[in-house]
């Protein structure tokens, strides 16, 4: 027979009960994956974009133990040179810098190239966007010599896009009977005040300035196609094929056809397999509501979501690739 326990050690025995019950729920707490994506401004498409892919993701975190958060950061240099010193699990980013940050070009020179970048998947295309006036006569791209163009602002992706292009047809900017610099605010306003003929702007859709000039003057938007737009893309695949639906903007009734960078979901080789594995599962198994949580995801499908991208999947992307039958 047991003898009977004294007053201290069931005060002890109480005591280390009741301690076990409260650090319960932390233990299980402490055991969740807590990865954070990097998206860009607050007003833009990255922001809610980012949201969304962290709204599916909680949905089973009970499961899979992955907690995602999102934060408001400068887009896509910023969330590269993040992801790269770690103070970020992910960020979205566009598929030309993501080229150029794993290969340490451009503007990733000094820095170097960065080969522990990882793809998750690609999001929603970013047109190459030319809008032109109505009475300027520009049915396709080649019609832009010597008419008024807004070439961009310097040093913006807008610009730098449009002078690559540029080269594959041998223009310069004089080959434009004028060449202005406008940022993205002034391109419509300038469009519809009769000051150039044609911008273009490397964008998601619907956009805003795009519908400013569509509703307020008489303009459409051109297709971006040619043979030396073909050799172009064959040249910078990360730069793949893409549409801007018919019916978003006023004169622009069917789809037009052009190229672009796609939005990519952007980690490091440092991010646990697992962990990847259940966020494109829990992305790609959603796909439907995903795309119908912004305007921007509703032309993606799940090949085109695995377009654009110029560094190495993750591996625990690639598993999950390889279950849906996605890739080999």
């Amino acid at each position: 027979m047991n003898p009977p326990l004294s007053f201290t050690r069931l005060l002890c025995i109480l005591s280390l009960g009741a301690l076990l019950a409260i650090s319960a729920p932390h233990a299980a707490q402490a055991a969740d994956e807590f990865v954070t994506i990097g998206t860009g401004g607050i007003t833009g498409v990255y922001y809610p974009v980012g949201g969304a892919i962290c709204r599916l993701v909680n949905k089973g975190r009970k499961e899979h133990g992955v907690r995602c958060t999102v934060e408001s950061t400068g887009a896509s240099v910023f969330n590269v040179n993040a992801i790269r010193s770690g103070d970020l699990s992910m960020g979205i980013v566009q598929s030309d810098t993501q080229y150029y940050a794993y290969n340490g070009v451009e503007q990733f020179k000094t820095a170097g190239p960065d080969k522990n970048m990882r793809a998750l998947f690609s999001l929603q295309s970013e047109a190459f966007t030319l809008v032109a006036r109505d009475d300027a006569n520009i049915a396709v791209f080649k019609d832009l010599a010597g008419k008024r163009m807004n070439l961009g602002d310097p040093g913006s992706g807008n610009r730098s896009t449009l002078e690559m292009l540029m080269k594959e047809f041998n223009w310069t900017a004089a080959t434009f009977k004028l060449a202005t610099d406008l940022k993205p605010a002034e391109m419509a306003g300038a469009l519809c005040d009769n000051k150039i003929d044609a911008y273009v702007y490397v964008v998601g859709h619907p956009n805003g300035s795009i519908k400013e000039a569509s509703t307020t003057c008489n303009s459409h938007v051109v297709p971006v196609t040619g043979p030396e737009v073909d050799a172009f893309i064959k040249k910078f695949p990360f730069y793949p094929e893409a549409v801007v639906p018919g019916g978003m903007y006023k004169g622009t009734d069917k789809d037009v056809q052009t190229f672009g960078p796609r939005a990519t979901l952007l980690t490091s080789a440092r991010l646990p397999e697992k962990t990847a594995y259940e966020i494109t599962k829990a992305v790609f198994e959603n796909l439907d509501e995903f795309k119908k949580l912004h305007p921007a995801l509703a032309e993606l499908t799940p090949h085109n979501m695995l377009e654009g991208n110029s560094v190495p999947y993750h591996p625990g992307a690639e598993k999950y690739f390889k279950e849906a039958g996605l890739r080999k």
